[in-house]
């Protein structure tokens, strides 16, 4: 009986966002039972992961009753009607606090949610709870002290990658077919490419970003140059397309960011043949890993066969990128940060990025001269880009950026690309408590950042044994860490990142669909990963709660 229950489960937990839709609205499956199936799985996985680290199951439970006798009366069905999602902690969901992982934040809650959350409520989806994430949101790994660090479920020694670790963790794992996340270098992407699943970053300014509670971090309205975007990770690009269609809704609506009332528009009528793409598989800052050089090359492959050109792209100088992110993100020192942690230090992962904040330049120089000399090269630019600077500084950062932007454009143009092909981070899944010496490893992802066009990832392959390090020997600590990364990484998702030009984010969909086709029947896609999980059945899991300050 047992075993019943369980396979019938899993049968549930497989489907897709828009597959249960359907299932749901046909009445092949109640609402009920499939917000149950997704607790229970959640119940399951979550004492090895820490995904799902405010959940919300008694309403999700009182919701999907609500949503099955909404169907039996004949009501109006929205495109989610009944199906379970998740939400990102930074999201304004009502009764919930968002604490950016910060102790000093626990307690205050949110009584209002923002427009994101009212949409995909207004669609018929049941938020089964909120994600973790990493302190601050600045990183590639998922940890704090309210909630604790998020592991990988295709190996628990690894992160699902940050900030948005704990959206990619409980997708990959089957407790949610859908999230909403926020990327601002990479954060929706990396936790995509590292846990084997689809992942959007819509154009800058394309969603609002007033689901973001007000003043706790300038990340939110207060950063205009460097735009962070609300977007989807899911399991299969079509849920993104969903997803983004319901989302771009809220364009309509008056936010306090003026989303601009772009109108969004329909992968469906993109044809990939005849799409000239560009790709490259080495960003000429930091090496990618074999496996990530073979995805591309695969993907590359993939749209020749459906008849895209694909040649060869040279993209803006990828350090030019991070000192231009890293200049805008940090101008303002770490005052924001400090408020937002009160007497709490910063954890490992960012405590480097937080010092740099506030050191004097003339220190700065002097220890990155001292440090190129020892061959720590990476870290050098980055203590030369990172601090708080004056209004002329900033203007001339901004001024950066826009250079930065029009190169991209120029080099599109004079190739007439319609789209870019490329690996979204340097490495595959990291391991835990290395990504502050990794940000040159995050330069593919940030690069489209600066610029701010619509990036998307998409799962293709895994690390094949044999090919999972080919990094020159190096002292550079940056380069010594993602040897040790490298190391055991074969079974490891492997994810290609696809960008377009400004609000063209149905050709971004359209290549990533076409991709997907492809590797979903070769044998080495990422399908599901495969862990061992607490029993749920011998001892019902209990929720985690966050940890006291």
């Amino acid at each position: 009986m047992v075993h019943q229950e369980r396979r019938e489960i899993g049968a549930i937990t497989d489907l897709s966002a828009s597959e249960l839709a359907q299932e749901i609205r046909s009445g092949h499956l109640s609402a009920q039972e499939v917000v149950e199936a997704h607790i229970q799985r959640i119940e399951a996985v979550n004492p090895k992961l820490n995904a799902v680290v405010i959940p919300l199951f008694d309403q999700a439970r009182a919701q999907a009753a609500a949503a099955d006798d909404a169907r039996h009366r004949g009501d109006p069905l929205g495109p989610l009607h009944g199906v379970p999602i998740t939400i990102k902690e930074q999201h304004r969901v009502k009764g919930t606090p968002t604490t950016l992982g910060a102790t000093h934040q626990i307690g205050k809650l949110y009584d209002a949610e923002g427009p994101l959350v009212r949409k995909l409520r207004e669609a018929g989806a049941i938020i089964l709870g909120k994600t973790n994430l990493l302190q601050t949101l600045m990183g590639w790994e998922t940890d704090n002290r309210v909630y604790g660090r998020t592991s990988n479920p295709w190996n628990l020694e690894r992160s699902p990658g940050g900030s948005s670790g704990g959206e990619g963790a409980i997708i990959a794992a089957r407790g949610s077919p859908l999230g909403l996340a926020a990327d601002l270098g990479g954060s929706i992407r990396v936790p995509a490419h590292f846990c084997g699943l689809h992942g959007l970053k819509p154009t800058a300014g394309r969603l609002t970003n007033d689901d973001f509670p007000p003043g706790l971090l300038p990340i939110g309205n207060g950063l205009a140059a460097l735009v962070q975007q609300p977007g989807p990770i899911a399991r299969t690009v079509a849920d993104l397309q969903l997803a983004m269609a319901l989302l771009t809704e809220t364009s309509l609506e008056a936010t306090r960011d003026l989303v601009a009332p772009v109108p969004w528009p329909d992968p469906s009528a993109v044809h990939v043949a005849g799409l000239r793409v560009g790709m490259y598989t080495d960003n000429g800052s930091f090496p990618a890993s074999p496996a990530l050089r073979r995805a591309v090359e695969e993907a590359a492959d993939a749209l020749r066969q459906r008849g895209a050109t694909v040649e060869p792209f040279t993209p803006p100088d990828a350090a030019e990128g991070i000192r231009v992110f890293l200049g805008i993100a940090t101008a303002g020192g770490s005052k924001a940060l400090k408020r937002l942690l009160g007497d709490e230090r910063p954890i490992p992962q960012i405590a480097g990025l937080v010092q740099a904040m506030d050191s004097p330049f003339f220190i700065s120089a002097i220890l990155a001269t001292i440090l190129d000399a020892r061959g720590q090269h990476h870290l050098a630019h980055a203590l030369r880009s990172a601090g708080s600077c004056s209004t002329e500084q900033y203007w001339a950062l901004v001024d950066a950026r826009n250079r930065y932007r029009s190169h991209f454009l120029q080099a599109l143009d004079e190739g007439s690309f319609d789209g870019v092909l490329c690996p979204p981070f340097a490495l595959p899944a990291l391991t835990h408590e290395t990504s502050q010496h990794l940000l040159p490893a995050a330069s593919y992802a940030i690069a489209y950042n600066v610029i701010g066009a619509p990036a998307g990832v998409v799962a293709t392959t895994k690390v094949r044994s044999g090919e999972e390090c080919d990094r020159k020997a190096s002292k550079d600590l940056a380069d010594t860490t993602a040897r040790v990364v490298e190391q055991g990484s074969a079974g490891l998702p492997v994810g290609v990142q696809v960008v377009a030009r400004h609000w063209r984010e149905d050709i971004v969909l359209a290549i990533m669909a076409a991709v997907e086709d492809h590797f979903r029947s070769t044998p080495n896609y990422p399908t599901r990963p495969d862990f061992e999980i607490e029993d749920r059945f011998a001892e019902r899991a209990t929720h985690h709660e966050p940890r006291p300050a």
